[in-house]
Formats: C-alpha cells, structure tokens, sequence
C-alpha cells in the first residue's frame, strides 16, 4: 500500500475540471464535517498527521478538502487496528504534495480489503459518526445506498461503516438521487464481473496448471498463500486502471461539450 503512487503522475492533471478550492472550513466546522472533536485535530496536527492551515485575516486558521480527506484516511487506518505510532510511519511514507483526490483513492485502497463491518447505533451516534445532523430525508438516502438499515423493533440502524462516510458525501452532491443509484448499479454489476473474471483467470492460468504438476503439500500452501497475497496488487491495478479510464472519458466529455 505504502508504495501506491502510480497515480500521482497525473495529479497536475486536477485542474483540467476547475481550481482546486481554497481553504475555507475553521477547525469547528472540520472537525463537524470529520466527525472528530477540535480537540482530536489539535492533537493530531502537534503529532504531524496533519498540515497547519492557511492562517487568514485576524490570525484564524482555514482547512481544506486535504485536511478533510486525510482525516478520513487516519480513521481508515485505525479501523484497520494501526496505533498512532503506526499510523504516524505509515503518513510518513506518503509523499507530502498528496491531493485531496490522492488521498481519497489511498483511504479508498486501505478500506478495500478491510473486513467488513457493520455496527448497530442509535440515531445520535449516527450522526456523530456522520459528522452531521440527518434529516429524515438524508436517512432515506443513505438506506436507498446500502449505508443504513433501520431496525424498527430495536429502533437502532444497522450501518456499513465501510460505506458511512462516502455515502454522506453523496448526500452534499448536487447529482439526482437516481442518478446515484443507477450508477451504484453500474459499478456492481462491473466489478462483479470484473472480480468473476479475474479470479477464473487465476484459477484456469495459475492455479489448475500448478495443482497437476505439484504434489507437495507445503508448495501448495504456499500457493495458496499467494493467491491470498494477490488481493491488495489486483485491487491496486483496477483503481488505477479505473481512474485513469475515468479521467480520460470526462475529459474527452468535457471536450465534447467545449
């Protein structure tokens, strides 16, 4: 993961689609937004983890999408069980002029093979965790996405929390609801297909050739071992091969429409 910057040679490419914005959250609305405590980004910025703001007019602090997306990607990590100290070598790995964009497809990469987890909250830690209040509306949204599943007879909701915090983006987006569920559908059906493929290739290319001519059991497991390693490389290779497609489509779009 550490070695994952293949897709920083096109980050200049950013402002094909506009300016990156300029800083604008104080640290009470980053932290809303992060869904930590002030307290927690203070902290976290006198350890490192995270870059000072632009300081504005009367000496106040401004955060931006990076602090937003590297907030995110601190929170992946610990999901995954990293200490601060860990987490502390592994930002420092990271190449420092990192977009927020890069950093969201790093957090992205982290998540993917997490395992998956799903926790029973009431509505208030929701919306702590959603780092926002959510209107009825909102819910319906999120339940419509796969984030949420309210169990009425307990009155908790059951929440993905691999999917929490994209889906509460997705809440911002000024994109029609069935829009975003259509592509939703989309990207299933693709990446089943993808991972239906990719997994008969390995079976019928690497693994049946090798299961007849080796007997050894330990050569095997050791096979075995491998396939189970190929996960992170495979995951790797299809969101970069996606977001370059992808960028390549929108700007041939956006050509189109000039």
């Amino acid at each position: 993961m550490t070695t994952y910057t293949e897709h920083a040679e096109d980050a200049g490419d950013a402002g094909d689609t506009g300016a990156v914005p300029a800083p604008t959250l104080t640290v009470d609305e980053l932290a809303a937004r992060a869904g930590v405590t002030v307290r927690t980004i203070r902290f976290y910025s006198t350890r490192g983890l995270l870059p000072p703001p632009v300081i504005g007019p009367r000496r106040v602090g401004h955060y931006g999408q990076d602090h937003l997306s590297r907030l995110a990607l601190i929170e992946e990590l610990q999901h995954q069980g990293m200490t601060l100290a860990a987490i502390e070598r592994y930002l420092e790995q990271l190449p420092a002029d990192l977009s927020a964009h890069d950093l969201a497809i790093h957090r992205a990469l982290v998540a993917s093979w997490a395992p998956d987890t799903a926790e029973d909250m009431e509505r208030a830690e929701l919306e702590r965790r959603a780092g926002r209040a959510l209107s009825g509306a909102d819910l319906d949204r999120l339940a419509a996405m796969g984030v949420v599943a309210y169990e009425e007879d307990r009155d908790v909701y059951r929440v993905d929390l691999g999917l929490l915090r994209l889906g509460v983006q997705l809440l911002g987006v000024p994109i029609a609801h069935e829009t975003i569920l259509a592509a939703r559908t989309v990207l299933l059906e693709h990446t089943r297909q993808a991972a239906h493929e990719l997994s008969r290739l390995f079976k019928d290319e690497v693994w049946g050739p090798y299961r007849e001519r080796e007997s050894d059991p330990e050569h095997v497991a050791a096979m075995r071992s491998l396939s189970a390693h190929m996960q992170p490389m495979v995951v790797q290779a299809l969101v970069t091969a996606f977001q370059r497609s992808l960028k390549e489509d929108l700007r041939e779009a956006f050509r189109a429409e000039g």
